[in-house]
């Protein structure tokens, strides 16, 4: 430890203020400091263990430090600023990996109390776990989901939103959780993960994603393309994977057409191509049935209504009243009177996406920029967006960057599996190999279906679903949209056919024929 770090002889606010100055990044600065400041508070009555955290952050993990441990909960999770998360996961993405995925952490073997052996404590030590590939695959904003239990508790303990009126808050009580039980889907694999000598023997560079044939997007641009922290303010947890929405953000800090890098240099478009002809096309469902005909939107309406009246003929309304179903069921007609005015759909600069709720009743919505902004796994929440709330729900250049990644972490991936067919991939016991079979093999196979769920939206009226409620899916809720956004999936076709893929390692699926 250097002579200027603290020890647990000084107080809190001390130790706190080194501490977060080794932060990474990873985490808002409001939020790191509220889970350091909690870790030391339950270690000062254990002052070994507040040294051995004070020297393996200030060191960098340069000398060896016995467990840090706090008590584990009943479901393993630590709630932190009104949020909940796996405390090793926590504290290693604050001080060693600020993009870590909560599957992608191994404890080392002199490891007494790591997280996976079960123990009544909690080793939070980010230097007692070191980062591996999950053998599941998310591809950093795509979850492929194995069939998963889902366990649900009686109504009465559920977070509902019934026919009542919508700006009812439903309370939930300090320190009672829901109790919904899930397994979540295995996390990232991205190249970052894939051996060094794979990517190397398939022609992969590392310096791009993408390989040296597609342009990278500037450091500095990448940096302010999100004016909002990534946990926003204005979303609050009700359960564990309902995220709540009650305030209007300011679009102004949002609208793609004054987006600019640190430099003030005015952000190029993404594409040189013609926008289509329609910006989003909005399919109508009641439970797992499509109702009606497909609703397309021109560019000439930037705004559209989705609302629950009865106007066959309007182009910036889409009147989901005047659409009949012979299956109906009493669930969904009971739900279709209370759409009322529905929600509003805003098309923005080059291609992002805000959603107003006009209805009396909250409406819950899928989107993966939520999921990113609110610091949770892609598909792993459900968005609850109260009545009069103004939210944005998809970026366009976020969503570029994605499929850009996730095209070439499958091209790579189809590589550095073909590479370990011909047994040029160091096994898992050589110095820095891992055992690729598994995951390899799905990262390989992800196709132009998969890629192409980034450029959907997907909204529920009234009824919610996830681990919260008793529908365990959208396609269980009576009445809901889907809302495929055209200029994206024009910069995905624009993406697919520009990735340099061979004949040899071109991942399954990725093209049509």
């Amino acid at each position: 430890m250097s002579s200027q770090a603290p020890t647990s002889a000084d107080a809190c606010l001390s130790i706190v203020h080194s501490l977060m100055c080794h932060r990474q990044g990873g985490e808002s600065e409001s939020f790191g400091k509220r889970a350091i400041e909690s870790l030391v508070k339950k270690l000062k009555e254990k002052r070994d263990e507040l040294d051995s955290l004070i020297t393996a952050i200030t060191t960098n993990g340069a000398h060896p430090t016995k467990c840090v441990t706090i008590q584990r909960t009943l479901d393993g999770r630590l709630q932190v600023a009104g949020r909940k998360g796996f405390p090793h996961v926590i504290y290693a993405r604050i001080w060693r990996w600020p993009d870590l995925h909560k599957n992608e952490l191994k404890h080392a073997k002199y490891c007494q109390y790591a997280f996976d052996l079960k123990q009544d404590s909690v080793c939070v030590n980010p230097y007692h776990y070191e980062r591996v590939v999950s053998p599941g695959i998310d591809l950093s904003g795509l979850t492929i989901q194995h069939a998963l239990p889902i366990i649900t508790a009686p109504p009465s303990r559920l977070v509902k939103d019934e026919y009542q009126g919508g700006n009812h808050h439903p309370a939930i009580e300090a320190g009672d959780s829901c109790q919904t039980i899930q397994h979540p889907p295995q996390d990232s694999f991205t190249s970052r993960g894939l051996p060094s000598s794979a990517l190397a023997s398939s022609g992969i560079g590392l310096s791009s994603p993408l390989g040296e044939n597609y342009p990278q997007i500037p450091h500095s641009s990448q940096a302010n393309l999100s004016p909002f922290p990534r946990n926003s303010s204005s979303a609050t947890w009700a359960g564990s994977s309902t995220a709540t929405y009650t305030q209007t953000q300011d679009p102004q800090f949002w609208n793609n057409n004054h987006l600019q890098t640190s430099d003030n240099i005015p952000l190029p478009p993404l594409t040189n191509q013609q926008p289509p002809e329609f910006w989003c096309t909005i399919t109508y469902f009641e439970l797992d049935q499509q109702v009606g005909e497909t609703f397309k939107v021109p560019y000439s309406c930037s705004t559209v209504t989705v609302d629950g009246y009865t106007d066959p003929s309007s182009l910036d309304r889409f009147c989901l009243g005047q659409l009949s179903n012979v299956h109906r069921t009493e669930a969904s007609e009971r739900a279709r009177l209370h759409i009322g005015k529905g929600v509003q759909l805003d098309y923005r600069g080059e291609g992002d996406v805000w959603i107003r709720c006009v209805s009396d009743h909250s409406v819950f919505v899928q989107s993966y920029y939520l999921d990113r902004e609110a610091g949770r796994a892609p598909g792993d929440a459900v968005h609850k967006i109260y009545p009069s709330a103004y939210i944005k729900v998809f970026d366009i250049r976020q969503c570029h960057r994605q499929m850009q990644q996730q095209a070439a972490t499958a091209q790579a991936a189809a590589a550095a599996q073909a590479a370990a067919v011909a047994g040029n991939v160091p096994g898992p016991a050589s110095v820095g190999g891992i055992a690729p079979a598994v995951g390899l093999s799905a990262a390989a196979g992800i196709g132009v279906d998969d890629l192409r769920r980034l450029c959907i939206l997907r909204l529920s009226f009234v009824k919610g679903w996830g681990p919260d409620y008793p529908r365990h899916s959208i396609k269980e809720t009576p009445c809901w949209i889907e809302v495929q956004l055209h200029r994206p999936l024009q910069l995905l076709d624009e993406v697919l056919q520009t990735m340099p893929l061979s004949s040899e390692v071109r991942p399954r699926g990725f093209f049509l024929g």
